[in-house]
Formats: structure tokens, sequence, C-alpha cells
């Protein structure tokens, strides 16, 4: 995202949409890569409502929330674009207000990688992470990416807060 500093998240986390809905997808490749095809749409507050949920010290992926939506809902995947789009305005609408937080550095990309489009980069995912008792490994040379070490051993079980 651009001009994080002139956008209105929490209006944006907030807006009305025809979601959730279900839609058929028909493009093979499609149907094939994800398992199904039937598409789950989830809104911008669920997103948001599973994220508050993850305790202190636990993690959780887009990926591991995008499947227990799929799940919930009895469809055979939720739609990628949409969770990481709305993931992404969680953390940033959380960031923009003052009480009723989203402790969004704890929902990773997928293999416990941290999100560069997170309030402050991965700079602070890093240090809240870190102060939460988390390892931050660096990989690669030239795309450098952070990682937390041993991420499956903090993962929450979804199913267990709701």
């Amino acid at each position: 995202m651009a001009n994080e500093d002139k956008k209105d998240f929490n209006a944006m986390l907030h807006k009305e949409t025809d979601m959730p809905k279900i839609q058929r997808v028909t493009d093979q490749k499609t149907v094939e890569r994800y398992g199904g095809e039937r598409m789950f749409f989830a809104p911008a507050p669920t997103y948001d409502a599973i994220m508050k949920k993850i305790p202190e010290g636990k993690l959780t992926t887009v990926v591991d929330i995008r499947e227990y939506l799929a799940k919930e809902n009895q469809a055979d995947f939720t739609e990628p674009m949409t969770a990481g789009i709305f993931v992404s305005i969680s953390a940033w609408a959380s960031h923009q207000r003052d009480t009723d937080k989203t402790p969004y550095w704890r929902t990773l990309k997928t293999k416990g990688e941290l999100n560069p489009k997170y309030p402050g980069g991965i700079e602070v995912q890093k240090e809240l992470l870190q102060a939460e008792g988390h390892q931050i490994v660096q990989k690669g040379r030239k795309n450098i990416r952070y990682y937390v070490e041993n991420y499956e051993a903090a993962l929450v079980d979804l199913y267990t807060l709701f």
C-alpha cells in the first residue's frame, strides 16, 4: 500500500461489502491449485476478529486463517488476494487506533515470514515478536527476508479460540 498516512484504515475495515459469500470458480488451473471450486470471501472485520484472538507468545499465518475460514464456511478455499489485503488493512487500522488494538504482528506470511506491509515494516514486527520471545532469522543474500525461527511450535490452533 502507498500513502498509508493519508488513508482511514478503520473506515476501510468497516466498509460495507457483499461479503461473506461463496463463489464458484470455473478456471481449471485455480481449481487444481486450491483443491476445489467453492471459493469463500470473508469481510475484513472477520480477519480482524481472528487476529485479535491470537494470544501473546502465539502465532498464526494468513494461510492458517484462510484454511480455517474455508472449513468453517463449507468452502474449498478462501480467496487469497483479499485475505492478504484485509490482513494489512486490519494491521493499519489497529495502528491508527488508540484503543482496541489488534496484535497484527502475530499474523505471519507463509512459512513464518514477516510482513513488510505492516506498519513500521519488518523492523517493527521484528521488535514486537522478539519482545514476545520469538527468534527472528534472516534468509537470502540479495532478496533478504525475515522469518520466525521454529514458528510452527508457536502456532495456535484457531479452532480452540472460537
